[in-house]
């Protein structure tokens, strides 16, 4: 474990920074920074964070300067879950030695970094056809669609502690994603990445709607600003 991490702080260290190289020279070792998505499950489940070659048509800026000063874990059970997890006396439980913590950046650089990232937007076309509308879903009403009919909560947290460990958490996911991007992951996760294991629920565009609005909701109401 402590082998991994100096790695990843070794990447981020000397020439890299200085130079300015951290996209392709030290994100590069972690992230898809030039695409395509994973083509095949093997290299979907190789995968050690999440593709940022489309990084610009999906986080908010404000969000990723932040977060790169103070990384929060996103995904509870690391990129596939499948490779960081074991059986405790409950069943299947997080194994925290076999996740790598992400390095933290300077607010220089955290801001040089983001600004290259928002550039990368491969995907205007999605974007485009998304339009949110004003409005707002009463976390109750959210939830109960969000659990019980669309069975969501099996791989995603809506809480601290609230909900499946498999996907990332979602209770801060209006802060960090860009709203159309959320609506266009909704509608169509494998138009993103044709090896996304979020099923397409096949929502109407109201239903997207009220998923977006909730996810709105869960933001405003956590406690988590990153």
């Amino acid at each position: 474990m402590m082998r991994m991490v100096m790695v990843v702080l070794l990447a981020f260290s000397g020439t890299a920074l200085a130079e300015g190289g951290m996209l392709q020279g030290s994100c590069a070792a972690c992230h898809n920074i030039t695409g395509p998505a994973a083509q095949t499950l093997k290299d979907a489940f190789a995968k050690k964070g999440p593709d940022l070659f489309y990084a610009g048509n999906k986080y908010r800026q404000e969000w990723l300067v932040s977060w790169l000063q103070k990384p929060a874990r996103i995904r509870p059970a690391g990129m596939f879950y499948g490779g960081h997890v074991k059986t405790g006396s409950k069943g299947d439980e997080i194994d925290p030695s076999t996740l790598i913590s992400h390095v933290v950046l300077s607010k220089a650089d955290a801001t040089s970094v983001a600004a290259e990232l928002m550039k990368l937007k491969p995907h205007n076309d999605l974007i485009a056809k998304e339009k949110i509308e004003p409005g707002s879903v009463p976390r109750q009403m959210g939830e109960m669609a969000f659990n019980k009919f669309l069975g969501c909560m099996a791989c995603h947290l809506i809480e601290p502690e609230y909900g499946g460990f498999s996907g990332p958490e979602l209770y801060t996911a209006a802060k960090r994603l860009q709203p159309e991007y959320m609506a266009s992951f909704i509608r169509s996760p494998q138009a993103w990445d044709r090896k996304s294991m979020m099923p397409n629920k096949q929502l109407s565009d109201g239903n997207i709607q009220k998923m977006v609005h909730y996810l709105e909701t869960l933001s405003k109401e956590g406690t988590n600003g990153n």
